[in-house]
């Protein structure tokens, strides 16, 4: 298990702490984005997206009430799928199965699935996960937590 940690206290902070959490991430992986409502999921997968050159951190909104958003960008000259997803509305794990998302788990993809901690099939499925936590000066605790070939090794 591989574990990074950022303190942030801005969104601008955020969205680079984000993209330099990008910069550790390697297709085929699932990470669930833990984190109480406004936590700043959303806000630091802006950063991923930019990062990836998948969409500008303007583009990247909360896919609440789509459920899914999906980006194409590149990382080291290769194609990529970002797949975000939002569970926070679904209450079952069949209701989370019917969206089809473990069809999302390609060879060329990163999935981000927020409040993917509720439900045993996507817990049992992640590489591992973003917890984002509000910190005692007003800011935020960021901390990436990966086992398996997703993670980037140390000064890639």
């Amino acid at each position: 298990m591989t574990e990074h940690t950022w303190h942030t206290s801005s969104a601008e902070e955020t969205i680079e702490a984000g993209a330099e959490i990008a910069a550790l991430l390697r297709p085929q992986l699932l990470l669930i984005l833990r984190g109480g409502l406004g936590a700043g999921k959303t806000t630091l997968v802006k950063g991923i997206a930019q990062a990836l050159h998948a969409a500008q951190a303007d583009e990247v909104t909360s896919p609440t009430f789509t459920l899914l958003h999906e980006y194409e960008g590149a990382q080291a000259g290769k194609a990529i799928a970002l797949f975000h997803l939002d569970v926070y509305r679904l209450e079952t794990d069949r209701q989370l199965a019917s969206l089809g998302w473990e069809e999302l788990l390609r060879p060329d993809a990163i999935v981000l699935i927020e409040w993917g901690e509720k439900f045993a099939a996507s817990q049992q499925r992640a590489d591992g996960e973003i917890a984002v936590e509000p910190s005692s000066d007003e800011g935020r605790t960021i901390t990436l937590r990966m086992r398996g070939p997703g993670a980037a090794p140390a000064g890639s």
